[in-house]
C-alpha cells in the first residue's frame, strides 16, 4: 500500500510539473529571445532601477504650479534645438527667441523643488544667441534624464 502511494505521489507531482512547464511555453517565458529583445530588456530593467533610484515629489507643487511646469516642460522638449550628451549628464539649447531665461529660470525653479537631485546650469552664450539648460546629477541619473525629457537614443 505504501509502495502504491508513492508511486501515486510522483505520478501527481509529474502532472504538475508537466504542468508547469506547459504554462511557461505558453506564455512564452521559456521561448529564446533574439538578441536585440534581450537588449531591449536590458534597458527597460536599467531604467526602472534608476527610475526607482531618482523619482519626483510631485506633491511639492501645488495643482497650479503642476499645470504651469507641464506647460513649461513641454514646451521646453518641443523647442530645442540641440541636445549634447555631456560626462554627467545632458545639455538642451536654446534659441532666446523661443524660450525666454526667465521661463527656463521659471522651470528649473520649479523642477528643483519635485526633483532635488538635479543640478541645474543655466548659460546664456555667443553673444546671448543661445540659451543652455544642463542637467546633472549622481551616477545613473542620464537614463532618467533620456526617459523624462524624451531624449532620441542615438
Amino acid at each position: 500500500m505504501t509502495v502504491q502511494r508513492e508511486r501515486n505521489g510522483r505520478k501527481r507531482k509529474l502532472r504538475v510539473a508537466v504542468a508547469g512547464v506547459a504554462a511557461l511555453f505558453s506564455s512564452g517565458a521559456l521561448v529564446q529571445s533574439s538578441p536585440q529583445e534581450m537588449k531591449s530588456r536590458a534597458k527597460e530593467k536599467q531604467v526602472l532601477t534608476t527610475q526607482n533610484k531618482f523619482y519626483c515629489n510631485i506633491k511639492a507643487l501645488n495643482p497650479a504650479e503642476r499645470i504651469r511646469h507641464r506647460e513649461l516642460t513641454d514646451k521646453l522638449i518641443a523647442t530645442r534645438k540641440e541636445i549634447v550628451e555631456t560626462e554627467k549628464g545632458y545639455e538642451f539649447q536654446y534659441s532666446p527667441s523661443n524660450v525666454s531665461l526667465a521661463e527656463l529660470a521659471d522651470w528649473v525653479e520649479a523642477e528643483g523643488k519635485c526633483c532635488r537631485f538635479f543640478d541645474f546650469h543655466i548659460d546664456l552664450e555667443r553673444q546671448g544667441t543661445l540659451l543652455c539648460l544642463r542637467l546633472t546629477g549622481e551616477e545613473g541619473i542620464k537614463p532618467f534624464i533620456r526617459a523624462e525629457f524624451q531624449v532620441p537614443a542615438k
